[in-house]
């Protein structure tokens, strides 16, 4: 046990957190490896107990393999015990807030949104094809306060902690929203920002860049999600920097994609069409496959939202073209959603809005393809299974099938009970328009009256 921690009566000498073994269980937040370790030591069940707050009956459970996810009872563990809390990806504090989210939404919200929209173009333009073609280079996207101390020298280890919180943080979006895991994403951050200021060799380095664009990615998608639009343009404009700093075309392209649907949420398909093509770019220069299937998809929405029904089904050919070609056992993390049901998801989607804007006549193909998406998602993608049930449930209105219309949407709100979604409301919209235009109808009319309280709660 060292002096210090003997001093100060702590059964856990600090040398025991920097041992290789402990980092990779702290940097993978699996506590009954840690536990385990711990045991080893010769802390007793009782004082692990003790230290973290929990019953020795909670220990004995995690001990046999119970896994941890919340954030609060993994910070609670983290100061009990003396972890470093950026061992295991947990540090954050104000100053790094700002940092990393940058200013306030309600801050920024007097410069006008189109003036907003043309400079992150301008951004996106200079990264993507190397020069800012469309104006002078945007501002500094997030204020510069001061930080705490970053590592001395990082490793690979580092970096995969940085992924694997990551990727079960994008498990909690999928599943709950982003109103669920944006704090938490957000505190990733605050401690992957610092790393940048570390000494690494240089393939550690770039696989840096590329985890942070990824979380950054993440952390735009989640402020999008719960509402926090200039939060998100932010870190989606971080995430290019670094994924372009790290080489990585196809995360570049996901990164514009996700922007892209942004400005389609706000039902401006036009700004959203140029980031999809310059997103278009960056996939056709990566090579992948499934990434120009996402873009060729997205593209084909914005179309649809134009009335353009020619080219959204010339780009929704090319989707699902570029799909049959990929490579979806090897692709990377953030591209790998895209699988055989988010290309029913998307077609139904592409269909459901020339349904309402163009012609009728395209339900016969919105149905049968949500239909697919929505049996084959899982509880794991409940926020998209909400989603496709609502646009399922209009089209069933609009082909005049009231009951089975009312049916679905009663379903929909069934799902989208307990999720964190901002975006929920926005895409239940066309559903609630149709349903209070039958009104005359008992079903629509309940459906009606269900959606409008859904909207007050």
């Amino acid at each position: 046990m060292d002096a210090n921690d003997a001093r100060q009566g702590h059964p856990v000498a600090s040398s025991v957190w920097e041992r290789p073994e402990m980092r990779e269980a702290l940097a993978a937040r699996e506590i009954s490896s840690v536990y385990r370790l711990l045991r080893k030591e010769g802390v007793s069940q009782r004082q692990i107990a003790a230290m973290t707050g929990q019953s020795q009956s909670e220990v004995s459970e995690i001990l046999k393999g119970r896994q941890v996810m919340a954030y609060d009872v993994l910070a609670r563990i983290a100061d009990g015990l003396g972890i470093p809390r950026g061992y295991m990806g947990l540090a954050y504090d104000e100053a790094t807030a700002v940092t990393v989210v940058g200013a306030a939404d309600s801050q920024q919200a007097e410069e006008d949104e189109s003036v907003k929209r043309r400079k992150f173009l301008a951004h996106a333009a200079q990264v993507t094809m190397g020069a800012a073609v469309f104006g002078s280079a945007p501002e500094a996207w997030a204020a510069s306060p001061a930080r705490t101390p970053a590592p001395g020298r990082i490793g690979m280890t580092d970096v995969r902690q940085v992924e694997a919180a990551t990727r079960a943080l994008r498990a909690l979006d999928y599943q709950y929203g982003g109103g669920f895991c944006r704090d938490a994403v957000v505190a990733q951050l605050s401690w992957g920002q610092q790393m940048l200021e570390s000494s690494a060799i240089e393939t550690v380095k770039n696989r840096l860049y590329v985890a942070l664009a990824d979380l950054h990615s993440l952390a735009g998608w989640t402020s999008f999600d719960t509402g926090l639009v200039d939060s998100a343009r932010s870190h989606f404009a971080n995430a290019l920097d670094l994924a372009k700093q790290g080489d990585n075309h196809p995360l570049v392209a996901n990164v514009l994609y996700r922007m892209g649907r942004v400005y389609l949420h706000q039902d401006a398909p036009n700004d959203a069409l140029k980031l999809f093509q310059l997103g278009q770019i960056a996939a056709q220069e990566s090579g992948s496959e499934l990434a120009v299937a996402v873009l060729c998809a997205n593209e084909a929405w914005a179309y649809a939202m134009m009335e353009n029904d020619t080219q959204a089904m010339k780009l929704l050919g090319q989707s699902k073209d570029a799909f049959a070609r990929s490579d979806l056992a090897n692709a990377e993390s953030w591209v790998r959603f895209f699988n055989e049901t988010d290309v029913y998801a998307m077609i139904g989607t592409v269909h459901t809005v020339l349904a309402q804007k163009v012609d009728q006549k395209h339900t016969k193909y919105a149905i049968p393809a949500l239909t697919r998406a929505i049996d084959a998602y899982g509880d794991d993608m409940a926020r998209s299974k909400t989603f496709n049930q609502s646009a399922l449930a209009t089209n069933h209105l609009l082909d005049g099938d009231i009951d089975q219309g009312a049916k679905v949407g009663r379903a929909a709100l069934d799902s989208a009970d307990g999720i964190k979604s901002a975006r929920i409301k926005e895409r239940m919209k066309p559903l609630k328009e149709e349903a209070e235009r039958r009104r005359n109808n008992v079903d629509a009319r309940d459906l009606a009256e269900r959606i409008n309280a859904f909207y007050a709660a």
